[in-house]
């Protein structure tokens, strides 16, 4: 009797191998698993590994580069900032600037201003000097040879200009009257 038929339990019928059968089937099992074992299996093992180290590699070179891509966005940030900084002190500075050449200008203008003005002063003196002046002569002749007419005889000229004076200081002392619009 085979093992196989010690079990009575099993009845595979024409299924139930031979011994024999059975041992060359465990030998060709054990062949089989020793040459996956020894040949084929490391190569698996060996591809996954070069796989692995593939894929990991991958993952330090992408690290890596996002590293160097944050310190070239920490370095960007940092001179943009920079730049941001130095434009606005320039334009702070043009500003400032701006203001001291209005303020240089004004300056200037005020000055130029007061100059005229006590140029315009100085003209209009002389002028009102030059004008008086020919006012008497003019007047004093005037009025001498009117009052000689007048009279009847000439007055000396020490005489008439007294006159002419003494004629001019009251017209200065009166207020001067401007005419307006409506007379």
């Amino acid at each position: 009797m085979t093992p196989f038929e010690l079990v009575p339990l099993l009845d595979l019928g024409p299924l139930l191998p031979e011994l024999s059968e059975f041992l060359a089937g465990l030998a060709l099992l054990a062949l089989m698993w020793l040459i996956v074992s020894k040949a084929v299996a490391p190569r698996f093992e060996e591809l996954y590994e070069r796989r692995t180290d593939e894929i990991e590699g991958g993952i330090r070179h992408a690290e890596q580069v996002q590293a160097e891509a944050n310190a070239a966005k920490a370095e960007y940030q940092a001179q943009l900032d920079a730049v941001r900084a130095d434009s606005a002190r320039s334009r702070d500075e043009a500003a400032e600037r701006g203001e001291q050449i209005v303020a240089e200008a004004r300056q200037k203008a005020a000055q130029e201003q007061a100059r005229m003005i006590a140029e315009a002063r100085a003209q209009i003196a002389t002028e009102r000097e030059v004008a008086m002046n020919e006012l008497r002569l003019q007047l004093g002749g005037l009025a001498t040879t009117l009052a000689g007419r007048i009279v009847g005889e000439s007055l000396d000229d020490e005489r008439a200009r007294r006159t002419v004076d003494r004629f001019l200081t009251e017209l200065e002392t009166q207020p001067v009257r401007v005419r307006g619009a409506g007379e």
